[in-house]
């Protein structure tokens, strides 16, 4: 019989991705996602596959899968600054409700989980790069804080449902990622770079420019995924590309690649931006046999092609508006 998998975010840019390869892998797949920040357009080329389900769903509920189900990635959650900075309490809720009820499915069904923490665990970090060792520095009330201290949770119940109820858990901690289907206008530093591009606006870079960042291809970061899911090793590992920039200097890459000649100015720094962000992936060299393989030229090619691709009015799309009242 095919394996079964349940996928939470599916309509998302991550989550969309991972649908496509375990459909590629032969499984049986359901997406979930509630849409307040996804997409069913990043899922609709799937609609027709005889092997992929979805819910419309949202996780901090109560989760029914009727059957068996073999793996579950969760994937739910609010992914950029201007996504959990509008909504900070769903934010907090799928990284704790959400979680909490995605690991009691996957105690019920026997199932292996697999939840998708973040490099911003680490916070603004003391410590360069960053190991899974490092505990992080963070700011639990500060501006960044609902979405920092929402995936340190997640880690932490999902420790101890390994431990206290036996759950066969995986945690990847995501770094900068991008690639095609992400949204142009979310806050990000690389879709925003590309969308003021193709608008023929001014680059904006926060602060001086000297911040680091490092970006990963989404399909290098799925492949990751796929390992971890598939190995024995149950604690936090890293995956993300070490190829460190700075913003300034990535910026002027994004003006290179899209032949524009606007202007890069520089806006004040937000509160608590992390200076620097780049992965020690010693483990998941030795442990997945996995590094990233798509160069930064070749990947920003690719994601370029993409935004370019969409239709004009895609490149003015406003951000979603979101329900003021949250519960």
């Amino acid at each position: 019989m095919k394996k079964r998998v349940l996928i939470t975010g599916a309509a998302g840019f991550l989550g969309s991705h991972l649908c496509d390869r375990f459909i590629q892998e032969g499984y049986s797949v359901i997406g979930m996602d509630n849409l307040i920040t996804g997409d069913l357009k990043n899922l609709e080329h799937l609609f027709p596959h005889p092997d992929f389900e979805f819910y419309h769903h949202d996780v901090t509920k109560y989760i029914h899968i009727s059957g068996r189900l073999d793996y579950i990635l969760h994937f739910a959650s609010p992914a950029s600054p201007i996504d959990y900075m509008r909504i900070p309490i769903q934010t907090l809720k799928v990284g704790a409700m959400g979680t909490h009820n995605c690991l009691g499915l996957a105690k019920a069904k026997g199932a292996r989980i697999l939840v998708a923490s973040t490099s911003e665990v680490y916070g603004d970090p003391l410590v360069h790069p960053q190991s899974e060792e490092y505990w992080g520095n963070v700011n639990p009330v500060g501006p960044r804080g609902v979405y920092d201290e929402a995936k340190r949770y997640l880690e932490s119940i999902t420790m101890a449902y390994h431990s206290f109820h036996k759950v066969d858990t995986r945690i990847v901690r995501i770094f900068n990622t991008y690639g095609p289907r992400m949204r142009l206008n979310d806050g990000r530093a690389l879709p925003t770079f590309i969308g003021q591009a193709l608008r023929g606006e001014n680059i904006t870079v926060f602060g001086d420019g000297s911040q680091t960042r490092s970006f990963c291809y989404v399909s290098d970061l799925v492949e990751g995924i796929y390992r971890l899911l598939l190995s024995d090793y149950v604690y936090p590992i890293n995956i993300g590309n070490p190829d460190e920039i700075t913003l300034k200097d990535f910026a002027e890459e994004i003006l290179k690649l899209t032949g524009n000649t606007v202007k890069i100015v520089f806006k004040p720094l937000p509160p608590e931006d992390p200076k620097q962000r780049k992965p020690d992936i010693t483990k998941a060299r030795t442990i997945l046999n996995w590094e990233p393989t798509v160069s930064r030229a070749e990947g920003l090619r690719k994601t370029y092609e993409y935004f370019k691709s969409l239709p004009p009015e895609e490149w003015y799309k406003q951000p979603k508006e979101f329900q003021s009242r949250q519960e």
